[in-house]
């Protein structure tokens, strides 16, 4: 006979806790920490602690080999991987390096480190290639000595053998060979366009450095060498010819810039056609970001700027055209490079570069540059307003077309909402923010153009329980549904979302308690009387912080502010902190007790800015609207106090109370 799970659950006791030790958390979740489809990433890690080398001026040479038998190694002739004995762990650094997650020499960015700039900083790289590896033998040259160990599945299995280097040795470097593990990918054949692409585009951000792929299956060698910068490289790429000439520069800091660390900053080179598909790549110290992120927003910031400066210098805007991000950065092509001294990245294979200061480094740079091209150039600077504004008809005709079929029968829209000036509803977004302080904050930090701003008074009506003719007896609920331009509806009907204004429609509350409470009756108004508005992607959360934490200079980095959500992140600040040397005293951390505290600047910074802020969407996640409807049901209905102790006794000890 079956038991039943539900009479005689799973033991759960101390010993149902498993501690993973080493290497063995990336074996059981290596989705976590590198791309699975192929091995290219888990060799793109060995190859960029090669480039970081490089880029640090201590090589002029990386070879990559794809050998018979399926292994692929990586040689450079850098300063090669230390390994002596680490003065805290006693053990060789070189086996440190490929067996301990978070161990690397890209962590101290201070005066002396051994990496000022570099794109390996997780400090799990290669420890991951090595997990995942049948086999990986690792050689360094150094000091006149050659050390040698070899791996398996991420274990020592050739203790490390040290001796002289002999006349035919090099000087210095190291070389990695590894055998990728076929069973963690889901194909073991490594995608030959991409690591050329890769490797190329090495070549291409470093010039001077030779970069080689050899293909012993094939007997194929390709060599990649360039002296000039990415102008002839975007010009390869390019599939139409340019109508502007291209427009390139860099710009870095000095140790006198009062805002960033000296050598940080940014080459560039772009390219305007009028057809043809735009070629957009983007690096962060050699890293190639093919999700973009802050430093290409700092890209399209400053270019945007300075032809809106042109454009109104030189009076060509004609009436009733608003210019848009959008529209200048349309048919632009570009290759950019950045180097940021600590750059902070999204999720682990680094594909989405996520430091704020990114957008205003890049933009200093890149617009007054290009400001003072377009006045040196100015027919070449009207062809480019040509191009910007054509754009911006063309969008403008497309969003008038979707008002004309939406019919004249509009309501009046609520005295309290301040609008925004767009009509583009993939473009526009709503902040329904709690309380009239902060939402006079919001209404002078948003962007008018894009982002309309609803306050509300005190806290929402508890909907669940309500019927829907009775919601609009309620002026909180009949602004909103008046405002976001649909009509309340259940999850069986098919109501008309042809009205509907706003692409985002956002949740904006204080990260304590009371705002909590807030964003629960406004998600239940929302999943009770709106599910159609959940169901098509059209309801977000957003996060604003609950800390910050202004820190003073330290070595190459200038004074800077950091945003926490909660304790947890506050903590891994001030732990970043103590690591760059900072003492305890020299830091202070602010507590916003409500949006109403932030300054329009902040709530923009944090908020706000589609580049900085943090958004979640909603959805149902695993649960069917059947399951949800129940447990909001124990959470939201007026009879169930019952069902809200219990839950609350299942659950209440993952809760943080925030006093």
């Amino acid at each position: 006979m079956a038991t039943n799970p539900a009479v005689n659950p799973p033991a759960y006791s101390e010993g149902s806790i498993r501690v993973l030790k080493g290497l063995e958390p990336v074996k059981q979740r290596p989705g976590m920490y590198t791309r699975t489809d192929n091995p290219l990433h888990v060799i793109q890690e060995v190859l960029d602690n090669s480039a970081d080398e490089a880029l640090a001026g201590h090589g002029k040479k990386i070879r990559v080999t794809l050998h018979a038998d399926g292994s692929v190694s990586v040689e450079d002739d850098g300063r090669g991987i230390p390994f002596g004995l680490h003065p805290e762990e006693k053990a060789p650094v070189i086996e440190l390096v490929f067996t301990r997650l978070h161990a690397g020499g890209k962590f101290d960015k201070g005066a002396g480190g051994a990496y000022s700039f570099s794109g390996g900083l997780h400090g799990v790289g290669v420890s991951v290639t090595n997990a995942l590896a049948k086999r990986l033998e690792a050689t360094s040259w150094r000091g006149g000595k050659v050390a040698r160990v070899v791996f398996a599945g991420g274990d020592v299995i050739e203790p490390l053998v040290l001796r002289k280097a002999s006349e035919g040795d090099r000087k210095a470097g190291t070389s990695v060979r590894v055998w990728p593990d076929a069973q963690y990918f889901e194909t073991a054949a490594l995608p030959m366009h991409e690591l050329a692409h890769l490797l190329r585009s090495k070549a291409v951000l470093m010039p001077g450095v030779t970069v080689t792929l050899t293909n012993e299956k094939t007997g194929e060698v390709q060599t990649w060498l360039y002296k000039g910068g990415l102008r002839d490289y975007l010009i390869q790429e390019l599939s139409a010819d340019p109508v502007i000439p291209l427009f390139e520069g860099e710009g870095f800091a000095d140790a006198a810039h009062d805002s960033f660390a000296e050598g940080e900053g940014a080459q560039w080179c772009v390219a305007f056609t009028e057809d043809g598909q735009p070629v957009r790549e983007s690096y962060v110290n050699l890293i190639p970001t093919k999700a973009g992120g802050t430093h290409e927003s700092g890209l399209r910031d400053g270019l945007f700027n300075a032809v809106k400066s042109f454009i109104e210098l030189h009076s060509l805007l004609p009436k009733g055209v608003k210019l848009l991000p959008e529209d200048v950065f349309a048919r632009a092509s570009y290759v950019l490079s950045a180097k940021v001294l600590d750059p902070q990245f999204q999720g682990q294979i680094k594909e989405r570069l996520n430091s704020r200061d990114a957008v205003r480094l890049v933009s200093s740079f890149v617009r007054p540059a290009l400001e003072l091209w377009l006045n040196e150039h100015v027919d070449y600077g009207k062809k480019l307003a040509e191009l910007a504004i054509r754009a911006a008809q063309t969008r403008q005709k497309a969003g008038q077309k979707v008002e004309k079929r939406k019919g004249s029968g509009v309501a009046v829209l609520p005295g309290k909402l301040t609008d925004c000036e767009s009509r583009d509803l993939a473009y526009n977004e709503v902040f329904l923010v709690e309380g009239d302080s902060a939402g006079g904050s919001a209404k002078m930090g948003r962007d008018k153009e894009n982002q309309a701003i609803l306050p509300l008074r005190g806290k929402v009506l508890n909907t669940w329980e309500v019927e829907r003719d009775r919601l609009f007896a309620n002026t909180e609920i009949h602004d909103i549904a008046v405002a976001i331009g649909v009509d309340p509806h259940g999850p069986a009907d098919t109501p008309d979302l042809s009205g509907l204004r706003y692409g985002k429609i956002c949740i904006l509350s204080d990260a304590d308690v009371d705002g909590s409470h807030i964003q629960v009756l406004l998600l239940t108004l929302f999943f009770r009387h709106f599910p159609k508005l959940i169901e098509t992607g059209h309801v977000f959360v957003a996060r604003p912080p609950l800390f910050r934490v202004d820190a003073p200079a330290r070595g190459k980095k200038p004074a800077s502010k950091a945003y926490a959500l909660d304790d947890g992140e506050l903590t891994a600040i001030l732990e970043k902190l103590r690591k760059e040397g900072v003492r305890e005293s020299a830091w202070t951390i602010s507590r916003f007790k409500g949006l109403g505290e932030m300054n329009a600047e902040q709530l923009w910074d944090t908020t706000l800015n589609p580049d900085t802020r943090r958004l979640l969407p909603v959805h149902l996640g695993t649960l069917d609207f059947l399951q949800t409807e129940n447990l909001i049901t124990k959470l939201m209905g007026k009879g169930e106090a019952a069902a809200r102790r219990e839950l609350m006794e299942l659950h209440g000890d993952a809760v943080e109370i925030d006093i």
